[in-house]
């Protein structure tokens, strides 16, 4: 749906685009109307066009096709001449313009590094996260067959710790092959994520180049990090412009009303 809203805006902006036109490079192509891609981008913000990968720009596309067919077909049916119609189109375009307004308003508006530090400051425990970390036993074994049948074995009722002195093959075994607590952030980072996805009381797997591994979660710990104000300085200057957003629209209302007589409410 968000996807839709943003393609109908897209559709309500770029509009007329024929092939006489010179625009630069085509995206797409309804009839007579191309989408070509200045015209795409001037759409998004250029930090949200960064952040689209190929395949979710390729969505956009592929809605704003599926749009102007439907609207095409509508105008054919006469829907473009209908009273109500004619009044949706013109208050979309006013919303449109009237947001182009405040957005332009918006990026004079200068954010010093005081006002974001202070947001940051007073809001931190919105940007602080949970780390989570496991505490983890292994096996280590020379390939995935031998893995697969200790993990079998386990399953029907092996002790963990006698399997390890049985099978494993790593220095690790004299240790009992605790790894101890694993962060996101360690080494063997790939454990912590394969442990983010098992099951209570259940054993994983996992191949760590040149050794495959059976292990098990001993008790996870979660831990408050402390959160960094350089890591969230773009979110946090995009939350003081939303909360400047509505002071923004009333001091435009109050300016423009200012400048305009022609007013009435009946």
């Amino acid at each position: 749906m968000k996807r839709f809203a943003f393609a109908l805006i897209l559709l309500t902006i770029l509009c007329g685009c024929t092939k006489k036109e010179e625009k630069g490079i085509a995206l797409a192509q309804v009839d007579k109307e191309i989408l070509y891609l200045d015209d795409f981008k001037s759409t998004f913000a250029i930090e949200d066009w960064e952040k689209l990968n190929p395949e979710t720009r390729k969505k956009y596309i592929e809605d704003w096709v599926n749009l102007t067919l439907l609207a095409h077909y509508a105008d054919k049916k006469g829907l473009d001449k209908d009273k109500a119609v004619k009044q949706k189109i013109s208050y979309a375009a006013k919303k449109v313009k009237a947001n182009a307004l405040i957005a332009k308003r918006l990026s004079e508006i200068e954010v010093s590094e005081d006002q974001l530090f202070n947001y940051f400051r007073l809001h931190q425990a919105e940007f602080q996260k949970n780390a989570v970390n496991y505490n983890i036993q292994r096996i280590a074994l020379g390939d995935k067959i031998a893995a697969e049948n200790v993990l079998q074995q386990l399953n029907q009722g092996l002790n963990f710790g006698e399997a390890v002195q049985r099978y494993s093959i790593e220095e690790l075994k004299n240790k009992g092959g605790f790894m101890g607590m694993v962060s996101a952030g360690s080494p063997d980072s790939l454990f912590w994520l394969k442990a983010r996805e098992l099951q209570d009381n259940k054993f994983g797997l996992v191949y760590k180049e040149p050794l495959w591994y059976v292990f098990r979660v001993l008790e996870s710990q979660i831990t408050p990090q402390e959160a960094n104000f350089e890591d969230y300085r773009a979110e946090i200057k995009r939350k003081v412009l939303l909360e400047k957003q509505d002071q923004v629209f009333q001091e435009l209302i109050k300016e423009i009303k200012a400048q305009s007589s022609e007013i009435y409410y009946y």
